[in-house]
């Protein structure tokens, strides 16, 4: 075997640089791409801020398809059509950010169409408003703006232990006592638990080999302990739920907030198994703590209205605010009952230009030293300007035909949930189905009924009697419905579910009715059942 030279001719699809970036900004999220405007600004001279002011533009249904030129219509359905041939076609392009493909391979980047001037693009006005978490306007009792940022205000919240510490600088106690609290404190989970035993704290800091130290340290955590409980939030230090829930109806007690005997019945309730009291067994649990069956229920009730978790309000939980990209509004005048108007959020959308004094410069000193690196620089901020109105545009798009063919659900709820693909928007709007899924990701819609994400309005259909599909949302919100209107003594199963859907004309079997209900957070049968 010699090596050998030989021809061939074959064909392959390549992103550009420039299309790579239209498809990893189509599918950044509100919070994501007003990062990545950021990084763009400070890296690239050439972009910068349009501060004018621009009049706010609404696009109803039956308006334009987009605010865009018609030439500009064809490449962007040319790129997400070609960015979903890439993705059918090979897995290096799955995710068009860790692509790695030589840009030497991949065809040159067009010039712009026409960007004489200035090279503005306005994309919406107000864009002081755009930046870090894109707060949405809030507005007080007084009418006035509130532009506080709410992650700001989750940080400033103090910790359960920040809280119990400062708690404890108001008690008289010895070192060694101080110092055992403070260990206790420490040793908190983030509900307000103490997950280990006393003795094995003890063993942790004195070691197994001092017997003599270990008891004493157990001795010091148990005084500890007592003053820890005499905490507030009531029920912090609890070493399991029963105890905890025990905490909290002694401080009732003491403080006549209930009938002494409800109390008492309820403690007796918290010593029994805690699966009675999940199966709501008024009958057993009377018989076992010896109160009437009216006082179990009251006692009940009482329990359902404790905190299992007194550490809750002190978590460091991350405040996830939730922009909408789209507001979907109700039409006015007469005939426009069941019509909706359709806009992107001004608040979200950046207002970028290209700097004109730095492109006249450029434009003025052909020919210089790095004039190609500038001009390269120039033409990304083009491009960038250029995909990020591609993005807002196909958003809108997709949004609109999501309304169009869902009317009924901004109309009558989720029960008018119709069936919907991901191919049957792309077939609409001529673009792939990898484009629609990275469109309606992580972002948001406004509606009459709620904000919901555009994946939201996707389900899958359910074969009905005459002949026509089901939502799957609407058959979860059918079995929502069965559910709150059941006899609590008497609940109903997944079968009894199946044949009322089937009454409804719904095909549905047991094993999806089950999947739909744990989907729903809704308890087995006899986890409802009121005994």
């Amino acid at each position: 075997m010699k090596p050998g030279l030989s021809l061939r001719v074959s064909q392959h699809l390549a992103l550009t640089p420039q299309l790579q970036q239209s498809i990893r900004l189509l599918q950044l999220s509100t919070l994501e791409l007003s990062q990545e405007v950021e990084q763009m600004l400070d890296e690239n001279p050439f972009l910068e801020r349009n501060a004018e002011e621009a009049p706010r533009e609404e696009f109803g249904l039956a308006q334009a398809d987009t605010p865009v030129a018609e030439s500009d219509r064809g490449a962007e359905e040319s790129l997400y059509s070609a960015s979903g041939a890439a993705d059918a076609s090979t897995a290096s392009t799955a995710d068009a950010g860790s692509d790695t493909r030589d840009a030497g391979d991949a065809p040159e980047v067009p010039d712009a169409p026409d960007w004489e001037g200035d090279g503005t693009v306005e994309m919406a006005p107000d864009d002081g408003e755009w930046g870090g978490d894109a707060p949405a306007r809030t507005r007080n009792q007084n009418g006035e703006g509130d532009d506080a940022d709410a992650t700001e205000l989750a940080r400033e919240h103090e910790s359960l232990t920040d809280y119990l510490h400062r708690q404890a600088l108001s008690l008289r106690l010895s070192e060694v006592d101080r110092a055992a609290l403070r260990f206790l404190i420490e040793s908190l989970n983030d509900d307000g638990y103490l997950d280990e035993s006393l003795e094995s704290l003890a063993v942790s800091l004195a070691g197994e080999e001092d017997p003599e130290q270990v008891e004493e340290l157990v001795h010091r955590f148990t005084v500890a302990l007592r003053l820890l409980q005499s905490l507030e939030p009531v029920g912090v230090g609890a070493r399991g739920l029963a105890e905890c829930m025990a905490l909290q109806l002694r401080a009732l007690q003491d403080g006549d907030a209930a009938e002494p005997e409800v109390v008492q019945a309820a403690l007796r309730i918290c010593q029994q198994p805690l699966e009675m009291l999940a199966r709501r067994d008024v009958r057993r649990l009377s018989q076992h703590c010896g109160a009437g069956e009216e006082c179990t229920r009251a006692a009940m009730s009482l329990i359902a209205r404790l905190e299992p978790r007194p550490g809750r309000p002190f978590a460091q939980v991350e405040r996830n605010i939730v922009v909408p990209d789209v507001i979907v509004k109700k039409s006015s005048g007469r005939g426009a009952a069941h019509a909706f108007t359709v806009q992107l959020n001004p608040d979200v959308m950046p207002r970028l230009r290209v700097h004109d004094i730095y492109a006249g410069a450029l434009r003025g000193n052909r020919g210089g030293e790095g004039h190609q690196a500038l001009q390269q620089r120039l033409q990304e901020a083009r491009w960038f300007i250029k995909n990020i109105q591609q993005r807002f545009d196909t958003i809108l798009r997709v949004s609109r035909a999501i309304v169009d063919r869902q009317k009924n659900f901004f109309v009558h709820g989720e029960l008018a949930m119709r069936p919907l693909v991901l191919r049957d928007i792309a077939d609409e709007l001529g673009l792939h189905e990898s484009t629609i899924s990275r469109v309606t990701t992580a972002k948001y819609m406004a509606t009459p009924q709620g904000t919901y994400e555009l994946k939201y309005f996707f389900g899958s259909g359910l074969g009905t009697e005459t002949g026509g599909n089901a939502s799957s949302t609407a058959v979860r919100a059918l079995i929502k419905q069965f559910v709150a209107s059941e006899n609590p003594a008497k609940p109903l199963s997944d079968s009894q579910i199946a044949e009322m859907l089937k009454e409804q004309g719904i095909e549905c079997a047991r094993r999806t009715v089950a999947k739909y209900r744990e989907a729903l957070k809704i308890a087995p049968a006899n986890l409802r059942k009121a005994l």
